[in-house]
């Protein structure tokens, strides 16, 4: 009995199709100059996390369920007094994917949840952080299918940060794009 091994269906359409568009439109000596996703690192703070420790909870359940991987609490540094915040309170949840869930995660992203967004027109381009990661910011955990609607409580955003091994932030447009990434379609002036 041999056993096939899972592939997510953009990590089979990085390899066969986004590396070749990135080495024929940079001109890359060999295939593994081309940019790859490294990780794809969800961020989530929760407004009144001082006040009840439950709400944490719920974050970090919600995060897990939308990203199918364990997400842990994110614990403040240092004391704020004007927010009343301790050192080493929960206050958010965090999750890093790596492999095939993080393609499996961006798949979803892109397919399916992106779309849901009410008066979607497409991503910013501009939030490239000059070194080839982009970052993107969601208002409504609700736009995620695994999201029960009538179990949410407080309607939260997330922070979704793209880490890439782009060398510049065009580098890392072209490969977000290729990975179907639903980039603004901008019209440059040409005054």
């Amino acid at each position: 009995m041999s056993t096939v091994k899972y592939t997510p269906r953009l990590q089979e359409k990085y390899k066969n199709e986004v590396v070749p568009a990135l080495v024929k439109k940079f001109g890359y000596d060999s295939i593994m100059q081309a940019p790859k996703l490294e990780k794809i690192c969800v961020n989530r703070g929760v407004n009144g996390a001082v006040a009840d420790k439950k709400i944490v909870d719920v974050a970090v359940e919600e995060l897990t369920q939308i990203t199918g991987q364990k997400a842990v609490p994110t614990i403040s540094k240092k004391d704020i007094s004007n927010f009343k915040l301790r050192k080493g309170m929960p206050i958010g949840a965090r999750v890093t994917l790596r492999g095939e869930k993080m393609y499996e995660f961006l798949d979803r992203l892109v397919s399916v949840a992106l779309p849901r967004v009410r008066d979607f027109k497409g991503i910013s381009d501009k939030a490239f952080d000059g070194r080839g990661n982009y970052t993107l910011g969601i208002t409504e955990q609700i736009i995620f299918p695994e999201i029960d609607i009538d179990k949410v409580s407080k309607i939260t955003g997330m922070d979704i940060t793209f880490v890439t091994t782009a060398a510049n932030n065009e580098e890392a447009y072209e490969l977000l794009k290729e990975l179907g990434m639903p980039f603004k379609n901008i019209k440059k002036d040409t005054n």
